[in-house]
Order: C-alpha cells, then structure tokens, then sequence
C-alpha cells in the first residue's frame, strides 16, 4: 500500500492540470451555447413576420380572381346606366368571348390551363402552409404537392390552421383531378368518335375507290367481290357525305358473300382535297364515280366537279377514273375536263341501247348479264408473244379454255379490233381479246384438228318495217329514238304513250337535239295517257305491236321500288288486254319456216310469245327480277344491276370499256342470237371448233350456245373440239357486224 503511494504522488500534478483544462472548455461550451440561443430568439421575431406575409399574401392571391369578376360586373354595370347604349357588348361578355376564342383556337389550351391551375394550387397552398406551420418553404410546397396529389395525405395535419389549409389544398386537388379526368375522358371520346364517324386515314394502296352512294353499289361491290376473289380478296374503299356507320350497317344487310374482299367505309366529301386525301386517292388503282340518285342534270354537275377535284390532287393519280353519267350530253364534257384519266359509263345509254337489242332478240339480256358479270366468262386483254405471226383464223382456235373476239392493234396506238378478218396476221405488241372464266385460267395451246368445215348458204333475210310502243318517258328517248332509227327498217312505226302532253313532248325532243323531220325509218305517233290505267291502255292497239318497251319513267325512277311497281302494273296490264283480245293466239301460230326456231324451244317459245309483241320491261331493283323470272310473261332488263356490272368491269380493266362502246353502238359489231339452221342440218355431228370456223363464213364470232332442252346459256363451253349432235331447235350466240 505505502508502495503504491509512493509510486503516485509524482502523477498527482499532472491529473489536476488536465482536470483544470476540461472545466474551462465546458465554460467555453456553455457560453457559446447562450450566444446561439440569444440569437434565435432575435431571429424568432423576423421568421414569424415572413410566415404570416405568406399567409397573408396566399390568402390575398386567393381572393383576386373573384375581386377582378365583381369588378368587371361593376363596370359593365356602369357603362350600361350611364352611357344607355343596348348595343354595346358588356366587359365580361366580350373577357368570356376571348376567353372562348382562346380555347377554340389553341388546341393545348385546356391542357395548359389544367397545368397552370395546378401549379397555383401547389403554389398557393404551399405559401398557405408556410404560414401556419413550422417548416420551411420549400418542404412546404413539396407537403402541398402531395395534398393535391392524393386528397388522404391531409389526415395527418395537426392544429386548426394546418388542417383548414391541407383540407382546402386537398379540395383543390380533387376539382384539378376532376379536370383532368374530364380532359383525358373527352380525348379518347373525339379519337373514338373519330374512328366512328370515318375521319381517320385510310392507309391502303392498289384498292379500289367508291365516290357516292346509290342503289347501284350493292351490286357494284358484288361485281367487285367476285372479281377478286381468285386473288384471296381485296380492298374497296367507300368514301360518301353519310354517316360512316350508317354506311357500315347498310353493307352488312347485303345479301351475298364478299369472298375475302375487305369494305372500309369513311365519311367525306369527294369536293374536298382534305377527304381525298383521306381515303389515299392518289394510291387507289380505280376511282369510281357514282351518279347521285335524283335529278340527271344535278348529278352529272356533281361527278364533273368530283372530275375536278380528282385531277387537283397534288401527289396525282395512280389508277384511272370511272365515271357513272345520267346524260350522255355531258359526256364530252366530262371526257374534256378529265381527259386520258377518265372513263365514262352512261347508265341512260347503255341500258336504252340494251332494251333495243332485247326487243329486237329477245333473251339477250340474259346473255349479257352472263357476260358482263364475274360469276361466269368476261373479257379480258392480255398479250401473248408466241401468237405473233399468227393468223387471226388459227387464233381463234389456239384457246381450249377461251374465245378470242378481237384484236388489240398496237400499230393503231392500241386500237381493238372486234372482229377483225380472218387474214389479219398477229404483229409484235398486239394483244388478243378473249372471253374466259379468269384472266389466269386461259393460255394458248397447239392447233387442234379441226374438219373442214361445209359451206352452208342462208340468206339473212331481209328487214321489215316494226311496230314499237314505247310506254313511259325518260329525259334520253331522244337518243332512243334516234338508235331505233338506225336499227329498224324503212316504213316502221314507234308509237309514244306517256303522261307528257304532246306539244310539251316536241319541246323536250328539239331541246334534246332530235329534229323528227330527218328521221329516215320510222314515223312517230304520240298518245298521251297513263300506262297503270287500264282504259287508257285499252285505248292502244296492243295486239299489234312488234315490240313494247317499258320505261322507268322519269316522274318516279328517283325511287326503285316505286318505278319498277309501275312497270309491272303496266307489263301486267298490258298481258291480260292483249290475252283478251286473242284467246286462240297459240292455235294461230303458223309452221316454222327454216332458219327460225320451232315450237317448245327456249327461243321458240319467246317468238312465239312474239309473233304480235315482245315485252321489255326497265327494271330497277333486283328482286324483281325474281317475278319475272318465275312468271316468263316478259324478257326483263335489270338495269342497276346491268350498269353496276359494267361500271365494275371497267374498273377491272378500262380497255373493256371500248369493246362495250362498240357493242352497244349503232355501227360496228354487237351481239346476236342466232338459229342452228344458219350453220348445220338438223342431228348434224359437230364439234364447237367446227361451228365456229363455219360461222367465220359469216363472218361471225360463235361465243356460246343454249340448247333447246335447257333454261341457261353455255358461254365459252368447254371440251371445244368434242363432237356432239345439234338439233335445229339450239340456239348460238355470236358477235357480228351489226344489220
């Protein structure tokens, strides 16, 4: 122990020094420690002062807006008592019209308002905070962020002031939410409304466009369908002013199969740039333009404006214009303004010229239904290298699977030649005109033997005068009248039976451009009367008649179901006047001559029907056509139907729209329904290649043939080269210079 304090007293001083060293740095500590706590009880005065001026001036900024309303009704207020002008517009009216002009104009302006709302909110309520709470300015804007981000944040506030200023920040919050809810809500409601309504952009190329809407387009997209299908389908595109889904449900009540070909329906007009461009017209490789339904005068205006439009588009046309017409008057002017682009179809004239070849040989309007349509055979041009050299002769024969009618010439700057003599030789370039099935079912093969073919002389026989009525009126009977005279023989007549007066009627036809003093052939007589009233009908000598034609008359073809309800009171009228007056008519039938076509057979029968009269009716829809068929009491003429076939042919290809023109004019080839008699005897073994190079005789193009036995034509048949027995009694169907 004494060890131990002896060994510890010279450590003693240097224990007490240090000791001595820590108790003047705790009295250092202490003192610095009041200093700091004297200062912020100073700068508690100043940082109270700026909370409440924060408070103050939120509250102030708050307040504005509805200090600055009261002030503008004020003034309004003002103007009105003192000034007494009731044409002045008041301040907060003219401040709420610039304000509605600004977001009409701007289109981010409401977003840009929600996004300014917002950051006053935050602003506000962070200032507001600021005031009444503890922490700093900038804690305190990121605490009202959160508010206004999610109204639940607000819960945790403690104290009057701070939970009165979280709750109102919280509000704000909910009305901004609210905002951009609605913003976000509206947006998606015009971009559907949009797609809707068909105003979004159709991105296509190679599809065909549809301009309009009529009652031809059912069976337009039919045509269309059929014609694509061999390609897995395609694109068609409908542009029109209706409502896109109007449109769409319209389609959907069509009664046939589209086979893979897609309908996209868009809302426009065809008069605007903007709506062209829309459906990609400058990509389609077809335009087709349908004629309003209504007046003739107003739709062709229409189409040429449409012309217009189309030959404005800046990024041009890749494909080239079909153009459905009402007046073949405005044809050259359509043509003009739209020149190598555009081809017009003249549904007055086609379907007029059609009812006149159909008087002339009934059941022709069936064949051409086969012919113009894709269901069966159609034309097609397409050239083929290894025929040149060729005769025309051995052509016609090199196509087991099609028939050539026709030559595209190309030293004629791609002239077709329908028809074209048996010693014209094939040059390189030319092109060959065939009716086939498909464009790829049909290629040239090696020649076939074919017999020599006898010569059989039949003297076509001579043309006699007619009599025609023609019942109804329509604004092109002038054209009509003018055909009928190239077609009939001299001496014939054409009698007029409609509800226009006769001195009314000689207006229309001079204005027409018909001067009736130059007709060669026939001789017009006018009656005037309705063709649904029986007695006026009685008034006719129907039992004399050739030929009747019934016409869609122009007082109702702006409604299909009411003209063709007409034609058929009229056809049906005029059938139980003419069995009336001969109820033994069948007994009165003389033996056939050779050359005509006998009793029981399917042309037999309809010249038997028309030894007084043949009755062509104009029919607009389609199912009507059904009663015709079933009543066989008269050949019928489907007219929307026959002009939707060819607006679609010609879509497909526009070179066809030659071969139409010229089938359907007064000059040139056209085609006929022929007796056997005119090439072999009765029970004469032949092969179809054989009948054919023994109407070449004729000059003739044979395309088809329909026995006696059955109902439905056989176009481009097949097994050409097999041998079979003919009767008399089979009909062919051939194209031929006109008579």
């Amino acid at each position: 122990m004494l060890f131990l304090l002896v060994f510890s007293l010279p450590i003693l001083p240097c224990l007490q020094d240090k000791i001595s060293k820590l108790s003047t740095r705790l009295k250092l500590y202490d003192l610095l420690d009041y200093v700091d706590t004297s200062d912020s009880s100073y700068d508690a005065i100043p940082n109270k002062n700026l909370k409440i001026a924060a408070l103050a001036i939120s509250i102030t900024l708050l307040s504005l807006p509805f200090l600055f309303f009261k002030y503008v009704d004020y003034v309004s207020n003002s103007r009105r008592s003192f000034e007494n002008n009731a044409e002045e517009v008041s301040l907060n009216k003219q401040l709420a019209y610039r304000v509605d002009v600004f977001l009409s104009v701007n289109p981010y302006a409401k977003p840009l308002a929600l996004l300014v709302a917002t950051l006053l909110v935050i602003g506000l309520g962070g200032l507001a905070l600021y005031g009444v709470t503890d922490d700093g300015l900038a804690d305190c804007l990121w605490l009202s962020w959160t508010y206004v981000a999610s109204s639940g944040n607000h819960a945790d506030s403690e104290g009057i002031g701070p939970r009165l200023v979280s709750v109102s920040i919280s509000f704000g919050g909910m009305l901004i939410f609210a905002m951009m809810l609605g913003l976000v809500s509206d947006a998606i409601s015009e971009k559907f409304d949009s797609l809707r309504k068909g105003r979004s952009e159709v991105v296509e190329q190679n599809h065909t466009l549809i301009l309009g809407w009529s009652d031809k387009l059912g069976s337009l997209l039919n045509q269309l369908a059929i014609a694509n299908e061999s390609l897995g389908g395609g694109i068609v595109v409908i542009m029109a002013e209706r409502d896109k889904e109007e449109m769409e449900i319209d389609i959907a009540k069509m009664e046939f199969d589209f086979k893979g070909t897609s309908v996209i329906c868009r809302s426009g007009s065809p008069l605007i740039l903007a709506d062209l461009k829309k459906v990609s017209v400058s990509k389609a490789r077809a335009i087709v333009v349908l004629a309003d339904d209504g007046n003739a005068d107003q739709s062709d205006a229409r189409a040429l404006r449409t012309v217009l439009s189309l030959t404005g588009v800046k990024e041009g046309l890749r494909g080239h214009i079909v153009v459905e017409l009402s007046d073949l008057d405005n044809e050259v002017l359509v043509k003009l303004v739209g020149g190598d682009l555009v081809e017009t179809v003249v549904a007055h004239d086609v379907i007029g010229r059609l009812m006149i070849q159909c008087a002339r040989q009934p059941g022709l309007a069936q064949i051409w239904e086969d012919i113009l349509g894709f269901e069966n055979c159609e034309f097609y041009i397409k050239r083929w290298p290894q025929l040149d050299g060729m005769p025309f002769e051995d052509v016609l024969i090199s196509f087991p699977e099609a028939i050539p009618c026709g030559v595209k010439v190309a030293s004629h700057g791609g002239k077709i030649i329908l028809n074209p003599d048996d010693s014209y030789i094939l040059q390189e370039g030319d092109e060959v005109l065939v009716i086939a099935e498909d464009d790829d079912t049909y290629a040239p093969s090696a020649l076939p033997m074919v017999k020599e073919a006898k010569h059989i002389l039949i003297a076509r026989p001579a043309r006699k005068p007619q009599k025609i009525l023609l019942c109804g009126w329509r604004r092109d009977v002038d054209d009509m009248i003018v055909v009928l005279d190239a077609f009939l023989a001299h001496g014939s007549e054409l009698w007029m039976f409609n509800e226009v007066p006769e001195k009314e009627r000689d207006k229309k036809l001079i204005d027409g451009g018909l001067d009736t003093r130059r007709l060669m052939n026939i001789s017009l007589v006018n009656r005037e009367g309705n063709a649904v009233i029986r007695r006026h009908l009685e008034s006719l000598p129907l039992e004399s008649f050739d030929s009747i034609l019934i016409l869609a008359d122009e007082s109702v073809e702006d409604s299909a179901i009411q003209a063709d309800s007409r034609s058929l009171a009229t056809l049906l009228l005029i059938r139980d006047i003419q069995a009336k007056r001969l109820p033994y008519r069948e007994s009165m039938v003389t033996q056939v001559p050779r050359g005509s076509f006998s009793q029981g057979s399917w042309i037999g029968e309809m010249q038997q029907a028309s030894d007084k009269s043949v009755i062509i009716s104009e029919i607009l829809d389609p199912r009507t056509k059904n009663l015709l068929s079933m009543s066989k009491i008269s050949d019928y003429v489907l007219s929307n139907e026959l002009v939707s076939m060819a607006l679609a042919m010609v879509a497909e290809d526009r070179q066809i729209n030659d071969v139409l023109e010229e089938l359907f004019a007064e000059e040139g080839n056209e085609m006929h329904i022929r007796g056997a008699a005119f090439y072999l005897e009765d029970s004469e073994e032949l092969s179809f290649y054989e009948v054919l190079i023994r109407a070449r005789q004729r000059r003739e193009i044979v395309i088809g043939y329909r026995l006696a036995d059955t109902e439905k034509a056989v176009i481009n048949p097949p097994a050409k080269n097999e041998r079979r027995a003919w009767s008399l009694s089979d009909v062919f169907i051939v194209i031929a210079e006109k008579e």
